[in-house]
C-alpha cells in the first residue's frame, strides 16, 4: 500500500496523473483560437460597396461583389469595402450635426475653409458642399495617402484640400458683387470642372457629381450694408422687368394701329387711284362718243342728268315753252305738304 501511494505522488510530479484533462484543455484552446479564423475567414458585402481584398497588405484583384464572401483569415488576408453606389458629400464653413426634418448643424470654428478673398480685395464668406463618388476603389485607396476621411470632424484630409484650392482660385477671379449676386451658379460649375481636372490629374477614382453653393454671405461686420445692396439690385431688376412688360403691352399694339394705319391709308389711294383712272376712261368714252354724234350725246346725257335729278325733287311743274301767263297758276305762297 506504501509503495502504491509513492508511485502516486511521483506521478503527479510529472504532471501525468490528469492526461486526460490536458487534452482537453488543448482541445478547447484550439475551439478557442480556430472560432475567430474561421470568423474572420467570412465576410459580407453591402449592395452599395465592392471589397478590396489585400494580401499581406498589397492588393489582391479583382474587387468582390456585394454577397458573402470567403477570404484568407487575418493576418493573411484583410477586406476594405469602399461605396461605389453611396453618394458621399464634404461640407466646407459648416458641418451637419443630425439630418433630420429640422437640419441641426454643428457649431464651430470654420471661418478658416469658408473665409476668402475676392479678385476685387474684398472679402466672402463661402460655405459650400461637394458631392462626389468613387468610381475606381484601387485608385481611390492607395492612389493618394490620406485621400478622404469621413469620419474627420475638422477635415485635413487631400481632398478637403483640394476642394478649398479650387474654390479659392475660383473666387479670386471674380469680384464680390458677382459672387454674391449673378454669379453663384456659374462659380459652382467652374469649381466642379476644375475640381474634376484636378481630381483625374492626380488618379483619386473619384467622381465630382455636384457643387451646391449653401451660403454666401460678406462678414458679419458689412453684411448690412450688403444687404442693402442686394435689395438695391433686386429693386432694380424688378423696375427693369416691370418697364419691359409695360413696353411689350404698349409698343407692339401701337406698332399693330400704325400698320392697319398705313395699310387703310394704302387702301384709300388704291381706290381712288382707281376710281379716278375709271373716270378718265369713262370721260374719254364720253367725248369720242360726242366728237361722234354732239347732238345726240348732249341730249342723252341732258335726259341721264334728269333721271338722276327728278326722284330727289319733291314738287315738279312741267311747262309748255309756248305758254303765257303762268304767275297765277304756280301758287308760289304755298309750300307743298309732306
Amino acid at each position: 500500500m506504501q509503495s502504491q501511494g509513492n508511485l502516486a505522488d511521483s506521478l503527479t510530479r510529472l504532471g501525468l496523473s490528469n492526461i486526460p484533462s490536458a487534452r482537453a484543455l488543448g482541445l478547447g484552446l484550439l475551439v478557442v483560437v480556430a472560432i475567430p479564423l474561421v470568423w474572420s475567414a467570412v465576410y459580407t458585402v453591402a449592395a452599395e460597396e465592392v471589397g478590396v481584398v489585400l494580401t499581406f497588405g498589397k492588393f489582391t484583384p479583382p474587387v468582390t461583389e456585394p454577397g458573402l464572401r470567403l477570404k484568407w483569415p487575418w493576418p493573411i488576408q484583410r477586406v476594405i469595402k469602399v461605396p461605389v453606389q453611396s453618394q458621399l458629400k464634404v461640407e466646407f464653413g459648416f458641418r451637419t450635426a443630425t439630418a433630420d426634418i429640422r437640419t441641426q448643424y454643428a457649431r464651430g470654428p470654420f471661418t478658416d475653409e469658408s473665409l476668402m478673398l475676392t479678385g476685387d480685395l474684398n472679402v466672402a464668406v463661402v460655405e459650400w458642399t461637394t458631392q462626389f463618388r468613387v468610381n475606381d476603389p484601387y485608385l481611390y485607396l492607395f492612389k493618394v495617402r490620406n485621400l478622404f476621411d469621413s469620419r474627420e470632424a475638422t477635415g485635413s484630409d487631400t481632398f478637403r484640400d483640394m476642394n478649398e484650392a479650387v474654390m479659392r482660385a475660383v473666387i479670386g477671379d471674380r469680384s464680390v458683387t458677382e459672387i454674391l449676386t449673378i454669379g453663384r451658379q456659374e462659380i459652382a460649375s467652374e469649381v466642379e470642372r476644375r475640381l474634376q481636372e484636378l481630381a483625374d490629374q492626380y488618379e483619386t477614382g473619384i467622381k465630382v457629381e455636384q457643387i451646391v453653393l449653401q451660403d454666401v454671405n460678406p462678414p458679419d461686420q458689412v453684411r448690412q450694408a450688403w444687404d442693402e445692396v442686394v435689395q438695391a439690385q433686386q429693386d432694380k431688376e424688378r423696375r427693369i422687368n416691370e418697364a419691359r412688360a409695360e413696353y411689350n403691352a404698349v409698343v407692339p399694339r401701337a406698332r399693330g394701329e400704325a400698320l392697319q394705319t398705313i395699310q387703310q391709308a394704302e387702301g384709300y389711294a388704291t381706290d381712288r387711284v382707281n376710281r379716278a383712272m375709271g373716270d378718265a376712261e369713262l370721260f374719254k368714252a364720253l367725248l369720242a362718243a360726242y366728237s361722234r354724234a354732239p347732238e345726240g350725246t348732249r341730249r342723252r346725257i341732258y335726259l341721264e342728268t334728269m333721271l338722276a335729278v327728278y326722284p330727289n325733287v319733291r314738287q315738279k311743274i312741267i311747262l309748255d315753252e309756248t305758254l303765257q301767263g303762268i304767275l297765277p297758276l304756280l301758287q308760289l305762297n304755298q309750300r307743298d305738304k309732306p
